[in-house]
């Protein structure tokens, strides 16, 4: 069956429906999913951080990841399910609440965030590269890296540099546009060897001295005053740190639950992001602990403790090892930007323009796009603090969240028009005004105003970690009392 060919039309085959015999993913799938999100260098330099770093009770921390991630299990299950029912990704199911037209704008700025955060992540990831060549010039002739074009910088960047964020950035986009078939055995390579690849550098921490190290990891682990009453603040922000670390994949949740064989699969899989975080955390605060207690015997490494997988093996005098830390830590960042940023901006982008767009041509918009984010993100963008007003868009990921809840499970009962979510008719279910659905975009607007006011006003700002819940619960609220009969 060829797809429609009219010059106008909401119908394209990545945006459909989802065959249910195309439905294949189990938890085991999921299980990877989740590990992947947390296989990355802000992961580790996160957890690390949490235990290490504020100085806070060690079961206040572990008990606060617990409880962040037992939020986001249970809000990737109320964004999940109605994907995974019905097979379609999250930018189809925000024209229920917000209308056909709405859906392609305010959908877009999931693109907008997923493409320059892809980009900024393609300049971190190129560095391993980097860090790789250099290496190998290094073994082979010392003296080659002292040349003129090795030392000739433009954007800040020297040719090895350029070379790595180009073919990092090409690799990507040729793996990445591939279809969902190929990047479900990128997520389930990716998880299972950097779990590998940390086992490895667990092992290396702890046979270079296995006294030490254990001593080390014992040392850190605090269980007295557990039950304090000043441990309830740092319990609710290290919740709302660990929601907020991984709130960015709960809004696009859709675009793989829709792969999902059936809701109990869909349940079990979300569990396993605690089995997930709860095997990570051991290893990282392993790691952490026993390195820093090698490290430390040289007097040069006294000042602080080493929380980034890329300083600690900087630090490490095995070159194998060195190797290997970072061929994981390049698995490890490539499969997080393909599902936190590649995958939701693909279909965003192409619900732009669905009658033009395929995953071939919505990839090449974003590598191109990207790769300009990341030459320009030393010299340019991150002297601006661009990232502050990424952090203002996804502003709006909490509220559009809440509408899409409020929608389905209030308004529709669990029930879409799969017909009319396509239709450009003006009788159409979700065409509302002129393919916008007013009282959707008003609850939008007041859940942003009250998720962005932690970001910008200095008096809310100790709510930053719940920006994204509150903007959720205003808009599910507001779009409720405005939408109901």
């Amino acid at each position: 069956m060829s797809q429609q060919k009219s010059k106008k039309t909401l119908i394209n085959w990545d945006l459909v429906s989802v065959n249910p015999n195309d439905k294949n993913w189990d938890w085991k799938d999921l299980f990877c999913f989740w590990g992947v999100n947390i296989q990355s260098l802000i992961g580790f330099s996160l957890i690390a951080s949490l235990y290490l770093i504020y100085d806070m009770n060690s079961l206040v921390v572990f008990f606060g990841t617990l409880i962040g991630s037992l939020l986001v299990y249970f809000f990737s299950n109320w964004i999940g399910k109605p994907s995974q029912k019905f097979g379609l990704p999250f930018v189809v199911l925000l024209r229920s609440s917000l209308g056909i037209n709405g859906a392609k704008f305010f959908g877009l700025l999931r693109s907008v965030v997923g493409i320059f955060i892809f980009g900024v992540q393609t300049y971190f990831l190129s560095k391993a590269i980097v860090y790789l060549i250099r290496i190998g010039i290094f073994t082979y002739d010392p003296s080659l890296l002292d040349k003129e074009i090795f030392l000739t910088f433009f954007l800040g960047l020297n040719v090895i540099d350029w070379f790595s964020v180009v073919i990092t950035i090409v690799i990507q986009g040729f793996l990445f546009s591939s279809g969902m078939l190929f990047n479900k055995k990128i997520i389930k390579f990716s998880a299972l060897s950097v779990y590998f690849g940390i086992i490895i550098f667990f092992f290396s921490v702890l046979l270079n001295d296995v006294k030490v190290s254990s001593n080390a990891f014992v040392s850190f682990l605090d269980y007295n005053n557990f039950l304090d009453k000043s441990n309830v603040a740092p319990l609710i922000t290290v919740a709302g740190t660990t929601f907020t670390f991984f709130s960015i994949i709960i809004l696009s949740y859709g675009d793989f639950s829709r792969y999902v064989k059936d809701e109990s699969q869909l349940k079990k899989g979300n569990l396993s992001l605690l089995l997930n975080l709860i095997l990570f955390s051991i290893f990282t605060l392993f790691i952490v602990t026993g390195a820093d207690a090698f490290l430390k015997q040289d007097p040069e490494n006294l000042n602080r403790i080493l929380t980034n997988p890329n300083d600690i093996i900087g630090k490490l005098d095995n070159l194998l090892v060195i190797i290997l830390a970072l061929i994981f830590i390049v698995i490890a960042s490539a499969s997080t930007n393909l599902i936190a940023n590649f995958i939701p901006s693909q279909y965003t982008l192409i619900n732009l323009i669905p009658s033009s767009l395929s995953l071939k041509s919505s990839s090449f918009i974003i590598v191109v796009l990207g790769f300009l984010v990341s030459i320009f993100w030393l010299t340019y963008f991150s002297q601006i603090g661009a990232l502050s007003y990424i952090d203002t868009i996804s502003a709006f990921f909490g509220p559009l969240f809440g509408l899409i809840i409020a929608d389905f499970y209030m308004i529709r009962k669990g029930n879409i028009n799969n017909k009319d979510i396509y239709s450009l008719e003006s009788n159409g279910t979700y065409y509302y005004s002129g393919g916008w659905h007013l009282k959707g975009v008003y609850a939008l607007f007041l859940g942003f105003i009250f998720s962005a006011s932690t970001i910008w006003n200095s008096n809310l700002m100790f709510l930053q970690s719940y920006s994204w819940i509150i903007g959720a619960i205003v808009s599910y609220f507001v779009y409720y009392l405005l939408a109901k009969e």
